[in-house]
């Protein structure tokens, strides 16, 4: 038996030549295409997707001082917030958060962890001592110590209410903790040769979000879920052994108190160089005469920053530290910089960290938004990859493209969650999903193309989508199974952008709605409705079928060609819908002498039915017609998305 490959029609459909092509009375899709969830504007968000005129943000501004004691594995120190309140209402008290509760044994977190457990596993013997509690309102307000701990979260009282629309408080405490060596992939400690390195995040009591929306945000940290968190300004000091060296969020303040006068000259070297410039080689990480100011004791190194909803530091004696000038497009000089042990060494390895650092900031800032902070800093630890302003912990162990794809999808979080402040314990897709689509744009632009982008090609992921344990990328981030939740918060909503922007709308439309949402809610707090509404009224297109079937739903793409027919001296292509969501029709037509024509066919048809009949109109013959040529949509059926079919004749 041989089997023989011929081509021709595939007739799902009962027409002939010459037959009525007239629409059928079909129930319509309508629904497919309204509302599903309330966008309409609120009296402090519009329905064009911003904030109204009555929208508020609370702030809260951080004095931090803080001790770290090798020997013990201790951070310590004191905490001062001046809290402003500007919602309508009075407060009697406030919440925070206090994250390194997560790492005790009976913590919500360690309580709903698997028992063969997964990424967020933590150390159970931490969490935060804290003392010296001390609330007023005002300046000559009287001091409250009432408060009480729950899990993560901490209720500070006052004696008098917090005054709506700007009043004041001060919140401050005494804290410790025992920096965890695992601490859930997100910070912690790890022993190299030459000593320790410790990644310093969820450090210090924060706020919690007060909004328009839920009132005080106060879900527990139990692992997935990353940060809400207000903005404000952090004044922080860290003292630690003279040998060690310290980066951080922000704007070193004191260098010529922590640095030496070599490593002062290299500093300013790296500042105004497009190129690496070693501050510390590989050669001089013990050489602490050539580098540190002074050969005993313990040092302060001091951090600013502005308009930032959080800090982190590292600080090692064992670190190699590299640097290099950013140039940003307002003509702003700023500083990218790595540092890292010599287990990380290598050209091929992190030695282009900084390179990697800078070629991600600046396509960031010129893409999208201008990068707002003095440093990007790109730390080597034992986390696999997080994410902090203007500064990330990435593996240590990472290399070549594994370290490129890190290192620019930590840096690209600075622009989600930092900039645009979305709720990340709700909706992870909202950070995790737009970054991964930036990072889509940033590894093809990177060194010519050097390193491949996972978003290339999104039918890759068509086994996931025909998965019956698939989740909505609507699931919140610690409900969803943990073998979902980088389609649910990653790729999913990452190819949904791609396809926004490839396919529906086009890059103009697309970029000129998706900067404006950026500088719209730019240090903001941006919910889904938010965007949805934004991106439509930039764009001018309503995209409800899209929002509502890619979303928050759990349907498929399945575009198909049940037939070409000719008719009148022209062709019909009978087009249907077989999956769960409708998509406008890009169609790519070849004819007999060899050439291409392209036709989009928009998403209304859909609306009617299943079944649409387009007319391609031309005096050339029809060779075949094929459904997205470029490949953009993750349509789960192959087979239906070209004609003519082969068809299989037994011999």
């Amino acid at each position: 038996m041989v089997r023989k490959l011929a081509f021709g029609l595939l007739f799902s459909i009962s027409v002939g030549v010459g037959a009525s092509f007239a629409q059928q009375g079909l129930a319509n899709n309508q629904a497919d295409f309204g509302e599903f969830i309330d966008r309409k504007g609120t009296y402090t968000r519009t329905a064009s997707g911003k904030p109204s005129e009555n929208y508020w943000q609370n702030e809260a501004d951080y004095q931090i001082e803080v001790t770290l004691n090798e020997d013990e594995h201790v951070l310590s120190g004191k905490v001062t917030i001046d809290y402003t309140n500007n919602s309508p209402e009075e407060l009697e008290f406030v919440w925070l958060q206090l994250e390194q509760n997560r790492f005790t044994e009976d913590s919500r977190g360690a309580l709903t962890t698997p028992i063969q457990g997964y990424r967020y596993n933590g150390d159970a013997d931490g969490g935060f001592d804290i003392s010296a509690v001390q609330a007023k309102v005002g300046s000559k307000g009287s001091v409250s110590s009432k408060y009480l701990i729950n899990d993560t979260r901490m209720q500070v009282w006052f004696n008098e209410p917090i005054p709506a629309k700007g009043g004041k408080a001060t919140i401050s405490m005494n804290f410790s903790f025992k920096v965890p060596e695992k601490g859930m992939d997100r910070m912690g400690r790890l022993k190299v040769e030459d000593g320790w390195i410790y990644a310093f995040a969820q450090w210090y009591p924060k706020m919690s979000v007060f909004d328009d929306i839920e009132g005080w945000n106060v879900e527990p940290y139990l692992g997935a879920g990353e940060f809400y968190l207000e903005y404000g300004d952090f004044d922080y000091k860290v003292t630690v052994p003279y040998d060690h060296i310290v980066v951080g969020s922000g704007k070193l303040m004191n260098p010529k108190d922590v640095l030496s006068k070599e490593l002062q000259d290299r500093y300013a070297k790296a500042q105004a160089s497009d190129e690496t410039v070693y501050l510390v080689s590989p050669e001089e990480i013990q050489n602490t005469e050539l580098t540190r100011p002074k050969q005993e004791g313990m040092i302060t190194w001091h951090f600013q920053i502005e308009n930032s909803r959080d800090v982190a530091f590292a600080t090692s004696k064992t670190f190699i530290w590299d640097a290099a000038k950013i140039n940003l497009p307002s003509g702003k000089t700023i500083l990218a910089q790595s540092v890292y042990p010599k287990e990380s060494d290598g050209e091929g390895a992190w030695s282009r960290s900084t390179e990697y650092s800078k070629a991600s900031i600046e396509h960031y800032s010129q893409m999208w938004f201008e990068f707002p902070y003095e440093t990007a800093t790109n730390v080597a630890a034992d986390i696999g990859g997080m994410e902090y302003p203007g500064l990330n912990f990435c593996r240590y162990t990472s290399k070549g493209e594994g370290l490129w794809g890190v290192t620019d999808h930590e840096f690209g979080h600075n622009w989600f969650p930092m900039i645009v402040g979305n709720n990340e314990r709700r909706y992870a897709w909202m950070d995790e999903g737009f970054n991964t689509f930036i990072n889509h744009y940033s590894t093809l632009a990177f060194n010519d193309g050097e390193y491949s982008s996972n978003l290339n090609q999104t039918r890759r992921y068509n086994n996931y989508f025909l998965n019956d344990n698939r989740e909505g990328i609507d699931t919140y981030p610690d409900v969803a199974r943990t073998s979902n939740l980088g389609m649910v918060a990653y790729m999913k909503p990452g190819i949904g952008l791609i396809m926004l922007r490839e396919y529906i709308l086009g890059p103009e439309r697309f970029d000129n709605a998706f900067r404006s949402y950026i500088k719209t809610w730019a240090y903001k707090h941006p919910q889904p409705s938010d965007f949805f509404n934004h991106i439509e009224n930039v764009a001018g297109e309503n995209l409800s079928w899209f929002w509502k079937g890619w979303f928050f739903g759990n349907g498929n793409i399945d575009l198909a060609i049940n037939g070409v027919v000719p008719y009148a001296g022209n062709y019909v292509v009978v087009l249907a819908n077989k999956g769960d969501i409708p998509m406008p029709v890009l169609l790519e037509i070849e004819f007999e002498d060899g050439s291409k024509e392209r036709q989009m066919i928009p998403v209304e048809i859909w609306q009617r039915g299943d079944t649409w009949n387009h007319m391609i109109k031309t005096d050339k013959k029809v060779t075949s017609v094929t459904i997205d040529p470029d490949k953009i949509l993750p349509d789960v059926n192959l087979g239906n998305d070209h004609w003519p079919q082969p068809i299989y004749d037994e011999d």
